[in-house]
């Protein structure tokens, strides 16, 4: 378990629905090859030893959500320039390149990223600031980086879920990156998410989740027919309007209209006692990601010196 990733009870088995089969193959086989096409030119056309030009990544993410076939809508004004904490919702791999087209940012990424082939170059060389996710001790310089980003007056992306979920259910958000915004004295940018298919219906097709593997959703994707990413920007949210990182990420957090649906995975839990509220989760039950200080790692944050993490929401188990 990790600081900055989170278990969720999605799981492609339990809520993901698939495209139709053969009907769709010609039409995936074609988008997934404009998407190779868009990455090759990406690759071939970037400067060599720089850092990416923010609109060229904006143009490159804008057309390769189109090239696998996602159209795109988008309400609310325009992100502020300067400096500014991006947050959203996480379900999918297609939330990155959504979310780089509404303000080109630098990405919070894992270190595992920048060991991919291809990618993780071009992760890098978007100006990713990369987690270690499995170290504790390496949080507060971790906010320290991301803090003094802000301060140079870059926008930093963050999904503060910090795990995938369907879509349909959702997590909170948690609290660490938005120490980092209230150090810098940045606002807060945030965004929903979501997928849909013409009429409005809800979709989790695009859903990354679980043991879900990247070319098993990249096929999905590409065989949806009348995908739709719904890309909602909330109105921001000044500095100095809440007083700590707690009020800070409740403020961010999406609301969401809860659909007449249960999430199939948490049935089981519920049934044991677990609060589950149609659409969403009662925050803090146990369906949802534990508190930090009832976490199956809270003895390794007992055993170090945890004082310091106090400060970005991580208190000593009591």
């Amino acid at each position: 378990m990790s600081v900055w990733l989170p278990s969720a009870p999605c799981t492609p088995g339990a809520c993901v629905e698939q495209a139709p089969a053969a009907a769709a193959v010609p039409r995936a086989v074609l988008r997934l090859t404009a998407v190779a096409v868009v990455v090759l030119a990406g690759v071939m056309l970037m400067p060599l030893g720089r850092r990416i030009p923010a609109e060229w990544v904006r143009w490159w993410c804008r057309t390769i959500v189109r090239a696998i076939g996602v159209q795109v809508r988008t309400a609310g004004a325009a992100a502020p320039a300067g400096g500014l904490l991006l947050v959203a919702n996480h379900v999918s791999w297609l939330d990155i390149p959504l979310l780089t087209a509404v303000r080109p940012a630098r990405m919070l990424a894992k270190t595992e990223i920048r060991q991919w082939p291809v990618a993780g170059a071009l992760v890098a060389r978007g100006g990713a600031l990369f987690i270690e996710r499995d170290r504790l001790r390496a949080l507060p310089e971790t906010v320290a980086r991301i803090a003094g980003a802000l301060r140079q007056g870059a926008a930093v992306a963050a999904f503060p879920e910090g795990s995938t979920w369907c879509g349909r259910a959702h997590g909170r958000f948690h609290r660490a990156v938005f120490q980092a915004a209230l150090d810098a004295g940045v606002p807060v940018q945030p965004v929903r998410l979501r997928y849909t298919q013409e009429g409005g219906t809800a979709s989790t097709a695009p859903a990354f989740v679980g043991e879900d593997t990247l070319l098993a959703s990249l096929w999905r994707v590409a065989r949806t027919r009348g995908l739709i990413a719904e890309v909602e920007i909330r109105p921001v949210i000044p500095p100095g309007t809440h007083p700590d990182r707690r009020a800070l990420a409740a403020a961010a957090q999406p609301v969401a209209s809860a659909p007449a649906w249960t999430h199939a995975a948490l049935l089981g839990r519920a049934r044991e006692g677990a609060s589950v509220v149609r659409g969403s989760v009662v925050a803090g039950r146990a369906p949802m990601a534990e508190p930090y200080s009832r976490a199956p790692w809270r003895s390794h944050i007992c055993d170090t010196a945890s004082r310091p993490f106090e400060r970005y929401g991580i208190t000593r188990a009591r």
